[in-house]
Protein backbone atom coordinates (compact mmCIF):
# COMPACT_ATOMS: atom_id res chain seq x y z
CA UNK A 1 0.00 0.00 0.00
CA UNK A 2 1.77 3.20 -1.10
CA UNK A 3 1.94 6.39 0.91
CA UNK A 4 -0.59 8.99 -0.22
CA UNK A 5 2.18 11.37 -1.37
CA UNK A 6 5.88 11.03 -2.22
CA UNK A 7 7.54 10.71 1.19
CA UNK A 8 11.11 10.83 2.48
CA UNK A 9 12.18 10.26 6.11
CA UNK A 10 15.90 10.91 6.41
CA UNK A 11 18.51 12.40 8.68
CA UNK A 12 20.84 11.30 11.47
CA UNK A 13 18.77 8.53 13.07
CA UNK A 14 17.74 4.98 12.27
CA UNK A 15 18.87 1.89 14.14
CA UNK A 16 19.10 1.76 17.94
CA UNK A 17 20.78 -0.68 20.30
CA UNK A 18 19.02 -4.00 20.69
CA UNK A 19 17.47 -5.15 23.98
CA UNK A 20 19.76 -6.43 26.73
CA UNK A 21 22.46 -7.46 24.31
CA UNK A 22 20.27 -10.14 22.72
CA UNK A 23 20.85 -8.62 19.31
CA UNK A 24 22.98 -5.74 18.19
CA UNK A 25 20.25 -3.54 16.70
CA UNK A 26 16.59 -2.74 16.79
CA UNK A 27 14.67 -0.69 14.26
CA UNK A 28 14.50 2.69 15.96
CA UNK A 29 11.51 5.01 16.27
CA UNK A 30 12.43 6.90 13.10
CA UNK A 31 12.40 3.76 10.93
CA UNK A 32 9.14 2.68 12.57
CA UNK A 33 7.70 6.12 11.80
CA UNK A 34 8.68 5.70 8.15
CA UNK A 35 6.81 2.38 8.16
CA UNK A 36 3.74 4.04 9.70
CA UNK A 37 3.80 6.73 7.00
CA UNK A 38 3.71 4.05 4.31
CA UNK A 39 0.15 3.23 5.36
CA UNK A 40 0.72 -0.53 5.44
CA UNK A 41 -2.00 -2.47 7.28
CA UNK A 42 -3.14 -6.07 7.61
CA UNK A 43 0.23 -7.67 6.88
CA UNK A 44 3.88 -7.45 7.81
CA UNK A 45 5.53 -4.27 6.49
CA UNK A 46 8.08 -4.81 3.73
CA UNK A 47 11.36 -2.92 4.18
CA UNK A 48 14.24 -3.00 1.71
CA UNK A 49 17.65 -2.29 3.21
CA UNK A 50 20.28 -0.81 0.89
CA UNK A 51 23.88 -0.95 2.08
CA UNK A 52 25.70 0.40 -0.98
CA UNK A 53 27.40 3.21 0.95
CA UNK A 54 29.26 0.71 3.15
CA UNK A 55 29.97 -1.86 0.43
CA UNK A 56 27.06 -4.24 1.15
CA UNK A 57 28.60 -6.06 4.15
CA UNK A 58 26.72 -9.34 4.53
CA UNK A 59 27.37 -9.46 8.29
CA UNK A 60 25.51 -6.17 8.72
CA UNK A 61 22.67 -7.45 6.56
CA UNK A 62 22.30 -10.41 8.93
CA UNK A 63 22.08 -8.03 11.89
CA UNK A 64 19.41 -6.03 10.07
CA UNK A 65 17.46 -9.24 9.48
CA UNK A 66 17.50 -9.91 13.25
CA UNK A 67 16.30 -6.37 13.95
CA UNK A 68 13.53 -6.71 11.36
CA UNK A 69 12.31 -10.01 12.83
CA UNK A 70 12.17 -8.37 16.25
CA UNK A 71 9.91 -5.67 14.81
CA UNK A 72 7.66 -8.02 12.83
CA UNK A 73 9.01 -6.65 9.55
CA UNK A 74 9.62 -8.56 6.32
CA UNK A 75 13.12 -7.54 5.26
CA UNK A 76 14.93 -7.78 1.96
CA UNK A 77 18.24 -6.38 0.74
CA UNK A 78 19.47 -4.81 -2.46
CA UNK A 79 23.16 -5.61 -2.85
CA UNK A 80 25.23 -4.27 -5.74
CA UNK A 81 28.57 -5.85 -4.74
CA UNK A 82 29.94 -7.92 -6.38
CA UNK A 83 26.87 -7.85 -8.65
CA UNK A 84 23.18 -7.04 -8.16
CA UNK A 85 21.52 -9.76 -6.12
CA UNK A 86 18.14 -9.23 -7.83
CA UNK A 87 17.61 -9.42 -11.62
CA UNK A 88 14.97 -6.64 -11.65
CA UNK A 89 15.73 -3.88 -9.09
CA UNK A 90 12.74 -1.80 -10.16
CA UNK A 91 10.29 -4.62 -9.49
CA UNK A 92 12.02 -5.33 -6.17
CA UNK A 93 11.83 -1.70 -5.04
CA UNK A 94 8.21 -1.22 -6.10
CA UNK A 95 7.18 -4.20 -3.95
CA UNK A 96 8.38 -2.45 -0.81
CA UNK A 97 6.64 -0.22 1.71
CA UNK A 98 9.91 1.43 2.79
CA UNK A 99 13.42 1.64 1.36
CA UNK A 100 16.00 2.34 4.07
CA UNK A 101 19.54 3.34 3.03
CA UNK A 102 22.45 2.98 5.43
CA UNK A 103 25.42 5.24 6.04
CA UNK A 104 28.93 5.24 4.62
CA UNK A 105 30.28 6.95 1.51
CA UNK A 106 27.62 9.02 -0.22
CA UNK A 107 29.99 9.78 -3.12
CA UNK A 108 30.54 6.09 -3.83
CA UNK A 109 26.84 5.36 -3.36
CA UNK A 110 25.79 7.95 -5.93
CA UNK A 111 28.34 6.77 -8.48
CA UNK A 112 27.38 3.10 -8.16
CA UNK A 113 23.65 3.82 -8.16
CA UNK A 114 23.92 5.81 -11.38
CA UNK A 115 26.02 3.09 -12.99
CA UNK A 116 23.21 0.60 -12.29
CA UNK A 117 20.35 2.97 -13.15
CA UNK A 118 19.08 3.17 -9.58
CA UNK A 119 18.72 6.95 -9.73
CA UNK A 120 15.77 6.39 -12.10
CA UNK A 121 14.51 3.40 -10.08
CA UNK A 122 14.32 5.36 -6.84
CA UNK A 123 12.66 8.35 -8.49
CA UNK A 124 10.02 6.00 -9.89
CA UNK A 125 9.51 4.45 -6.46
CA UNK A 126 9.27 7.84 -4.74
CA UNK A 127 6.64 8.98 -7.23
CA UNK A 128 4.75 5.69 -6.71
CA UNK A 129 4.51 6.22 -2.93
CA UNK A 130 7.25 3.93 -1.64
CA UNK A 131 8.62 5.71 1.44
CA UNK A 132 12.32 6.45 0.98
CA UNK A 133 14.54 6.92 3.99
CA UNK A 134 18.00 6.61 5.39
CA UNK A 135 20.67 7.80 7.75
CA UNK A 136 23.77 9.90 7.07
CA UNK A 137 24.82 9.05 3.48
CA UNK A 138 21.36 7.50 3.19
CA UNK A 139 19.90 10.92 3.96
CA UNK A 140 22.16 13.15 1.88
CA UNK A 141 21.57 11.03 -1.24
CA UNK A 142 17.92 12.11 -1.61
CA UNK A 143 18.88 15.80 -1.45
CA UNK A 144 20.75 18.07 -3.86
CA UNK A 145 23.91 17.71 -1.79
CA UNK A 146 25.55 18.13 1.59
CA UNK A 147 28.78 17.67 3.48
CA UNK A 148 30.69 14.40 3.43
CA UNK A 149 33.85 12.62 4.54
CA UNK A 150 33.64 10.39 1.46
CA UNK A 151 36.92 11.82 0.15
CA UNK A 152 38.92 11.76 3.39
CA UNK A 153 38.88 12.98 7.00
CA UNK A 154 38.50 16.63 5.95
CA UNK A 155 34.86 17.28 5.10
CA UNK A 156 34.05 18.35 1.57
CA UNK A 157 30.86 19.24 -0.29
CA UNK A 158 28.96 16.80 -2.45
CA UNK A 159 26.63 18.52 -4.92
CA UNK A 160 25.37 15.72 -7.17
CA UNK A 161 22.72 14.09 -4.99
CA UNK A 162 19.62 12.60 -6.60
CA UNK A 163 17.81 15.89 -5.81
CA UNK A 164 14.41 14.34 -5.29
CA UNK A 165 14.50 17.03 -2.61
CA UNK A 166 15.98 20.24 -4.05
CA UNK A 167 17.65 21.22 -0.78
CA UNK A 168 20.99 20.69 0.88
CA UNK A 169 21.32 18.29 3.80
CA UNK A 170 23.58 18.44 6.83
CA UNK A 171 23.90 15.33 9.00
CA UNK A 172 25.56 14.71 12.40
CA UNK A 173 25.20 18.42 13.07
CA UNK A 174 25.85 18.23 16.82
CA UNK A 175 28.37 15.38 16.96
CA UNK A 176 30.96 16.42 14.36
CA UNK A 177 32.28 19.91 14.99
CA UNK A 178 33.29 20.66 11.40
CA UNK A 179 29.81 20.05 9.95
CA UNK A 180 28.07 23.28 11.03
CA UNK A 181 30.71 25.82 9.88
CA UNK A 182 31.10 24.06 6.52
CA UNK A 183 27.35 24.05 5.92
CA UNK A 184 27.24 27.77 6.75
CA UNK A 185 30.09 28.54 4.36
CA UNK A 186 28.67 26.47 1.51
CA UNK A 187 25.23 28.05 1.85
CA UNK A 188 26.68 31.57 2.09
CA UNK A 189 28.73 30.95 -1.07
CA UNK A 190 25.77 29.49 -2.96
CA UNK A 191 27.40 26.06 -3.31
CA UNK A 192 24.44 24.53 -1.45
CA UNK A 193 20.85 25.77 -1.62
CA UNK A 194 18.68 26.10 1.49
CA UNK A 195 19.98 23.30 3.71
CA UNK A 196 18.13 21.25 6.32
CA UNK A 197 20.32 19.78 9.05
CA UNK A 198 19.85 17.23 11.82
CA UNK A 199 21.45 16.50 15.16
CA UNK A 200 22.10 12.83 15.87
CA UNK A 201 18.83 11.11 16.69
CA UNK A 202 16.75 13.40 14.45
CA UNK A 203 15.25 12.93 10.99
CA UNK A 204 13.36 15.13 8.53
CA UNK A 205 9.96 14.18 7.13
CA UNK A 206 9.18 15.46 3.64
CA UNK A 207 5.91 15.12 1.74
CA UNK A 208 6.57 15.87 -1.88
CA UNK A 209 9.50 18.30 -1.71
CA UNK A 210 8.25 20.21 1.35
CA UNK A 211 9.49 19.64 4.87
CA UNK A 212 6.56 18.63 7.09
CA UNK A 213 8.31 18.19 10.43
CA UNK A 214 11.40 16.98 12.23
CA UNK A 215 11.13 13.90 14.44
CA UNK A 216 13.58 12.22 16.75
CA UNK A 217 14.36 9.64 19.38
CA UNK A 218 16.44 11.83 21.71
CA UNK A 219 15.67 14.66 24.09
CA UNK A 220 17.36 18.00 23.43
CA UNK A 221 18.10 17.17 19.79
CA UNK A 222 16.95 19.43 16.99
CA UNK A 223 16.85 20.13 13.30
CA UNK A 224 17.86 23.38 11.60
CA UNK A 225 17.41 25.24 8.37
CA UNK A 226 20.32 27.26 7.00
CA UNK A 227 19.51 29.87 4.36
CA UNK A 228 21.51 32.42 2.44
CA UNK A 229 20.98 36.06 3.30
CA UNK A 230 22.55 38.60 0.90
CA UNK A 231 23.58 40.83 3.79
CA UNK A 232 24.42 38.36 6.58
CA UNK A 233 25.66 35.30 4.71
CA UNK A 234 24.21 32.10 6.17
CA UNK A 235 21.38 32.35 8.67
CA UNK A 236 20.47 29.34 10.83
CA UNK A 237 17.03 28.78 12.34
CA UNK A 238 16.27 25.91 14.77
CA UNK A 239 13.42 23.55 13.92
CA UNK A 240 12.18 21.72 17.02
CA UNK A 241 12.00 17.94 16.65
CA UNK A 242 8.92 16.05 17.83
CA UNK A 243 10.08 13.18 19.98
CA UNK A 244 8.80 9.78 18.90
CA UNK A 245 7.98 7.18 21.52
Amino acid sequence: MPADAPTVVAGSAGLVAGPEGRRRYDLGPVIRHAIDLSGVAGRAPRVLFVGTASGDPRSHAAELDEAARGAGVEADHLHLFPMPNHPDPLALVLRQDVVWVGGGSVANLLAVWRLHGLDAVFRRAWEAGVVLGGVSAGSICWHAGGTTDSFGPVLRPVTDGLALLPWGNGVHYDSEAARRPLVHRLVAEGVLPRTYCTDDGVALVYRGTELVEAVGDRRAASAYVVERDPHRGAVETPLPARRLT
